[in-house]
């Protein structure tokens, strides 16, 4: 077995692709298994793998992780994007948890209902334009700098990026009026590693079709 992490899903986005994210954007090299079946995850579980009975799964350092917070923790820890500190870490956390309240209305989108997907991609809209983009424009004017916490690139900016490009596919107009992270998308993905992981033929997954939630709700049971 390689020393390269791990990590057990689907092939598509879903809960694992912010730590794909991650640790792309810190240089790092993973291996993928993806789950087409029912039975394939049954007998993960059945293993001992899924304490929770659930993935994402991540192998790393001898350990088998679950639960996304407590993965992308320690890869942010482990490779130095947790910021210097514990107000630094406290900063990124807050940052962190706001966004991740956004990226959880784009996971479930493609799940919605028919008649449901126009009223909830105007959630979308609403919710970056008036709640959390406001927040991080804010941030950036009032200091100034690259990054969003310590001027330094941290867990925040990559989440923050990866949101942004998942908005943008939903709603291609929703940066207008925000000049701040327009400059802030730009850096950011012209950083080398995640320059890279947005180049077509990376580990990055394309945006949930059809098939992707058919084979959510036939592996997960959900239907």
């Amino acid at each position: 077995m390689s020393g390269k992490p791990r990590l057990t899903y689907l092939n598509g986005r879903g809960r694992m692709e912010s730590i794909r994210w991650l640790l792309a954007a810190a240089g790092v090299e993973f291996e993928e298994i993806f789950l087409q079946t029912r039975e394939q995850f049954l007998k993960l579980d059945q293993d001992g793998s899924l304490l929770y009975h659930q993935l994402p799964l991540v192998e790393i350092d001898g350990m088998k992780l679950v639960q996304c917070r407590a993965i992308l923790n320690y890869i942010a820890g482990k490779y130095n994007l947790y910021g210097k500190d514990l107000k630094e870490r406290a900063l990124i956390d807050m940052y962190v948890e706001g966004i991740s309240d956004l990226m959880q209305l784009i996971l479930m989108f493609p799940f919605s209902p028919p008649d449901a997907k126009e009223k909830n991609l105007a959630t979308i809209a609403e919710k970056a334009k008036e709640r959390y983009f406001p927040v991080f424009e804010k941030i950036l004017k009032q200091h100034g700098q690259d990054f969003l916490v310590g001027n330094r690139f941290s867990w925040a900016d990559v989440q923050l990026t990866e949101c942004i490009l998942a908005v943008e596919e939903k709603v291609p107009s929703v940066l207008s009026g925000f000049p701040q992270l327009q400059a802030f998308k730009t850096k950011m993905s012209n950083i080398p590693t995640i320059k890279k992981f947005l180049q077509p033929g990376s580990q990055r997954k394309p945006p949930p079709d059809e098939n992707y939630v058919a084979t959510v709700m036939k592996v997960f049971k959900l239907g």
